[in-house]
């Protein structure tokens, strides 16, 4: 069953807010990150925006218009990848080709931003929000480069950070604070799903009207209920898999290394322990009706690996 109020983002994104009459959560949303009103005009079809809750393309593309009246397309990831930064270099990529058509010239092409909000560790880092963008500087001058670009017959100078993506990189896990800022709500929702009464934050008092779990319709529930528990699962093997592969790696290498050097056996047992480790988590995950390619995704696991388990 569901502990909190409001439903997860990652699900309202996939299942909701692509209505029209709820995009003035993810508009709130993409306000605050970008510190500038930001309306959306449309979610933009793609092979991102599936319902499946395990497709590989999990994204949202939404065509929206800034302050200025320009025309940005919006990406936002949410879910768990191998490769998780070369996935959003990869998302960002068919968000800038899916959205120009063939023939047209390159200045047709949008800028980019690019929202991942992670429920999962990324790596190292204090912070709970990342913020990247491209600049050019001088190799010995550390000038920044600007162009010369046409634009309405007129010729106007423009610094690569206007035109190429930016990237957002929310570590969902990494807050810890008091909610008193706009940003620092938007975190606590998307984190414990807290809401307050008296939000002034941009999306946040939509999200409080739509986003109400007994709001949803009985077989919507279920089916967000089954979504939670996955979840739930899907971290506790992991959890368990690394507690295992630890202690087994650890008990191995220190067999090992009793007879054929200490450093040298705990490196062997630790990475047998890791793989078998892993086996017993794709197993489990498979025992609980995962797709393969989801496991695959998590685990590392080739699919024909997977299918013999």
């Amino acid at each position: 069953m569901c502990d909190n109020k409001y439903i997860r983002f990652d699900w309202a994104a996939k299942r909701m807010l692509r209505d029209k009459a709820n995009f003035g959560v993810l508009e709130g949303l993409v306000t605050v990150l970008l510190n500038e009103q930001i309306h959306i005009t449309e979610i933009l079809e793609s092979e991102g925006n599936q319902e499946d809750m395990y497709d590989k393309f999990n994204r949202v593309d939404i065509k929206a218009t800034n302050s200025k009246g320009e025309i940005i397309i919006v990406e936002i990831q949410l879910t768990r990848e191998l490769y998780y930064l070369e996935r959003i270099l990869y998302g960002v990529a068919k968000a800038i080709t899916e959205h120009i058509s063939l023939g047209e010239k390159y200045d047709k092409v949008k800028k980019v931003y690019s929202i991942n909000i992670l429920y999962f560790d990324l790596g190292q880092g204090a912070d709970y929000l990342y913020h990247g963008r491209t600049t050019f500087r001088g190799v010995h001058t550390a000038d920044t480069l600007v162009v010369n670009s046409k634009e309405r017959d007129a010729i106007r100078m423009k610094a690569p950070e206007e035109i190429f993506p930016e990237y957002f990189i929310i570590r969902v896990n990494e807050f810890n604070k008091v909610a008193t800022t706009p940003l620092e709500e938007w975190l606590d929702y998307l984190k414990n799903g807290h809401i307050k009464e008296n939000t002034t934050a941009p999306g946040l008092g939509e999200a409080r009207k739509r986003l109400q779990y007994m709001s949803m319709n009985k077989k919507d529930r279920l089916a967000y209920d089954r979504h939670i528990d996955a979840i739930m699962v899907q971290n506790d093997v992991l959890d368990t898999a690394k507690q295992e592969g630890f202690a087994e790696g650890h008990e191995k290498g220190h067999e090992k290394g009793m007879a054929e050097g200490r450093a040298k056996g705990m490196a062997e047992g630790r990475a047998e322990g890791r793989a078998e480790g892993i086996m017993d988590t794709a197993k489990r995950m498979k025992a609980h009706g995962m797709e393969p390619t989801v496991i695959a995704v998590m685990t590392g696991l080739s699919i024909e690996d997977i299918n013999v388990l």
